[in-house]
Parts: C-alpha cells; sequence; structure tokens
C-alpha cells in the first residue's frame, strides 16, 4: 500500500544507484521498485529510470531523475540517531568514502550532494539535559566534523 507521505529527492540521473547506496548502508532502507519513463522527457529518454521508490531506515521516499535544474541544499537533511561511536563511524565513512564530503557539528554529504547529520544520541542527550551540562557539549560539538562520543561525554561532565 502507498504511504499518503512520500519525501521526494530530485537526483540529475543518478537516482536508482543512491536509492541502491542508501539501501545498502542503512538498516530497515530497501529500494522497493524502479519506474521507467514511458516516453521522452527534457532530461531523459523512453526507457530511461525516471523514478525509484526506495525506504531509508524505515522512511518512504521516491527518487525523481530530473535533470540538472535543481539541486540538493542543506535547508533538507536525513538525521540519523546513532547509539555508539562504532555506529557513527560506520555510517560517516560510508558516506563520506562513497565521494561524499564532511561538514561540520555531524553534519556531511553524500556523493550526489544530499545532506546528512550523523548524530549520536549521546550528543542529543547531553543537549537535552540543559544549563552548564548542554552549554559544555555544545560547544564541543561546534568544533568537530564527525561526532566523538568521548569527547561530548567529556565535555558534558566538565
Amino acid at each position: 500500500m502507498k504511504p499518503k507521505n512520500t519525501i521526494c529527492l530530485w537526483f540529475d540521473k543518478d537516482a536508482h544507484e543512491a536509492a541502491r547506496f542508501y539501501a545498502a548502508t542503512f538498516p530497515d532502507s530497501e529500494v522497493t521498485a524502479v519506474h521507467q519513463a514511458p516516453d521522452d522527457y527534457p532530461s531523459g529518454k523512453k526507457g530511461d529510470v525516471l523514478t525509484v521508490e526506495f525506504t531509508v531506515v524505515g522512511i518512504p521516499c521516491l527518487a525523481l531523475n530530473g535533470g540538472p535544474t535543481f539541486r540538493h541544499s542543506e535547508a533538507f537533511s536525513f538525521q540519523i540517531a546513532t547509539d555508539n561511536q562504532d555506529e557513527t563511524d560506520r555510517y560517516w565513512n560510508a558516506i563520506v568514502g562513497n565521494g561524499g564530503t564532511e561538514s561540520q557539528c555531524g553534519w556531511c554529504k553524500d556523493r550526489w550532494g544530499l545532506s546528512w547529520q550523523i548524530t549520536p544520541r549521546a550528543l542529543m542527550d547531553a543537549l537535552a539535559a540543559g544549563g552548564g551540562e548542554a552549554k559544555r557539549a555544545f560547544e564541543a560539538m561546534m568544533t568537530m566534523k564527525k561526532i566523538d562520543i568521548a569527547a561530548i561525554e567529556a565535555a558534558r561532565r566538565g
């Protein structure tokens, strides 16, 4: 059954490749359907992959090969909560190591320009604590690219 709400992500021409990468990288993720264009369209031809239905950590998505007109930006990102440093490292390294780029504060971009927040639960807990704990954890986070959980926990303790 089709979900009532689906995230639609615009790609130039690599929607299927991107969806396969996400499905291979994250749990509870899969490519569920690939649809070819029934006729020529502005950025492709009849028979080209037009849309790809997939899930990322259980979130239904549709990837559209719409051409180069629109690009991804930091205005949209997937936030992936991690339980430990190994999981944080695994997702970060998968995205950055596959042609992606590092950013700040747990953010990175994949090779298609889509932004990801690889966010340890320890960081979210520290920020939610409020007061001096949150301030110290926040200040530590602001110096990081990939989040270092041990450093966040040390900062939280003061």
